[in-house]
Formats: structure tokens, sequence, C-alpha cells
């Protein structure tokens, strides 16, 4: 399922119009994105948390010329699945 599969399934589940459907997926996903570039962590009962997670600077090895090269730290996404969605996919 890709976002407009997503948001045809919020219309069927909702009703209204399309374009009310597709809004309330974008500003889920905009709200989502906010918090994490702020730091905070997003727990959605039942369904998970998506968190933002800080990787150290490390060294790696370019796999064509087997040089070694520096990776600067950063920040990434994480989302860690709650206990009914981890039930719901067995």
């Amino acid at each position: 399922m890709n976002k407009m599969g997503l948001v045809e399934a919020v219309n069927e589940k909702i009703g209204g119009t399309k374009k009310s459907a597709e809004d309330a997926v974008e500003a889920v996903f905009d709200t989502i994105t906010k918090a994490l570039s702020k730091g905070e962590e997003v727990g959605i009962t039942g369904f998970g948390v998506f968190l933002a997670k800080k990787r150290a600077a490390r060294m790696g090895v370019n796999p064509r010329t087997g040089e070694k090269v520096h990776i600067g730290a950063t920040t990434t996404p994480k989302f860690r699945a709650g206990k009914s969605l981890k039930d719901a996919v067995k």
C-alpha cells in the first residue's frame, strides 16, 4: 500500500471527500515529522512509537576502494512496533 492507497482506505472508513481524507493523512504525517525533528517521541497506543535516534560518528570502509571513510554523526527516524501491531501481523 502506498500513500494514495492509505488515503483511499481512510476515505472509505470515515466517508466525506477524498480531499478531506488526504488532508487528514497529511496532517498525521506532518505532525509526526515535526515532533521527530524536535527530538520528541510519538507514541500511539496499540500501534508503536516513532522516535529520533542519534547515531555516533564512526569509521566506515568504501567497498570499491577499501579506503577508510569518516561517517559523521546523524539523527535518524526509527519505529518500534507495539505489542498489538506485532500480534496482528503474526
